[in-house]
């Protein structure tokens, strides 16, 4: 159950040893020991996670994230509905690619990478196309790490009476945050991520007021958020179609650890502390971060790549491989970079450890 390295990457991540032995037992979908007393417990653990407020309710979706993000759009925004996306990054073009391939009327305002998105052009979007009714923002652009200011932009988005969508991917569960307090109707995450799980599902808990408003809107039979919802709801737990058991068990292991850890805001510590010492080792070996310090969250930091005629990426990467380390290329369009994140069970000795095998492979010195 060891494994050869540690992933410092956003997802999937490194797991505890009991996490991964959770999914050794085979479990029957129609049994209550799994529907009632695994599923059940974590629709109602995840919403006691985002809000303290009622009102809310959860729906486990199969697939990756961008499955349930898919679901989500494809379902909440009616026939005569219009988007409004931010995109500063490609979590947040992603979001606008799905809603071009369901035909769903968009407006997109599209931003620079490295920089918060303007708070006056987004209320001036609000005030021209009337014709807007949903907003969706991505808290954390894994694309660079940046922690997009979405109280701000959820605050004015409600100004305008609009149905707010968040991608919260990378960030919920490592990050204090309470979706009831910001008014949020719809949150999306993922099982292999801030909660520490394994890939298989994703998850999204809204209100319930919005989730009902979304019978017979989706775009698509699997990804109907309203029927796996009212199928959960109705049958204890029950999902439409086969569910991930393995990942679903061993999801419920790592809100246990989650719990025991001290919750939300002891991760946030252990991730912000992981990135507080990454940043500095880093610099110290001379690499550069891409984001100002006021823009970075915890979750993953990007990095200038060194701009030695000798630096490959690829034999970097294999070099912090050999050690025990694995790291993300870059996905900014207009820098050469490489990504390190600090998610997962990932402990402050880790990151010390890393510094030291970034300074042995960096063989271009």
């Amino acid at each position: 159950m060891k494994n050869e390295y540690l992933l410092l990457t956003p997802g999937p991540l490194s797991t505890s040893e009991s996490v991964r032995s959770a999914m050794l037992k085979d479990w029957c979908t129609w049994d209550d020991d799994y529907n009632k007393d695994v599923v059940e417990v974590i629709r109602r653990k995840l919403v006691k996670l985002a809000t303290s407020r009622i009102g809310y309710t959860s729906v486990l979706m199969q697939g990756s994230g961008t499955a349930s993000v898919e679901a989500t759009i494809g379902s909440a925004i009616p026939k005569n509905g219009k988007l409004f996306v931010i995109d500063n990054g490609a979590y947040g073009a992603r979001i606008s690619q799905i809603a071009e391939y369901l035909h769903i009327d968009q407006h997109v305002m599209s931003s620079s990478e490295t920089t918060f998105p303007s708070i006056e052009q987004v209320e001036q979007i609000f005030i021209n196309d009337p014709d807007i009714t949903h907003f969706a923002i991505v808290h954390c652009e894994t694309t660079t790490g940046m922690l997009n200011p979405v109280q701000e932009l959820v605050a004015l988005a409600k100004r305008y009476n609009k149905v707010v969508i968040m991608d919260a991917m990378s960030s919920f569960g490592g990050i204090e945050m309470d979706i009831g307090d910001m008014d949020i109707d719809f949150m999306i995450s993922s099982a292999n991520k801030c909660i520490q799980g394994v890939p298989g599902f994703g998850f999204v808990i809204a209100k319930q007021s919005q989730l009902e408003l979304c019978q017979g809107q989706a775009r698509s039979l699997s990804l109907d958020l309203y029927d796996q919802w009212q199928c959960m709801q109705e049958n204890h737990g029950k999902w439409r179609f086969t569910s991930p058991t393995h990942t679903v068990r061993a999801f419920y292991q790592a809100l246990l650890e989650l719990e025991e850890e001290g919750g939300v805001s002891a991760r946030a510590h252990r991730y912000a502390t992981n990135q507080q010492i990454l940043v500095q080792g880093m610099r110290q070996l001379g690499f550069q971060p891409l984001l100002d310090e006021p823009l970075h969250s915890p979750i993953i930091t990007s990095f200038y790549s060194p701009s030695h005629s000798e630096y490959q990426f690829k034999e970097f990467y294999d070099r912090l491989k050999a050690q025990g380390f694995v790291i993300y290329p870059g996905k900014v369009s207009n820098a050469d970079c490489f990504r390190i994140g600090n998610i997962g069970d990932v402990f402050p000795d880790d990151i010390h450890r890393l510094i030291n095998a970034v300074a042995k492979a960096m063989y271009w010195n």
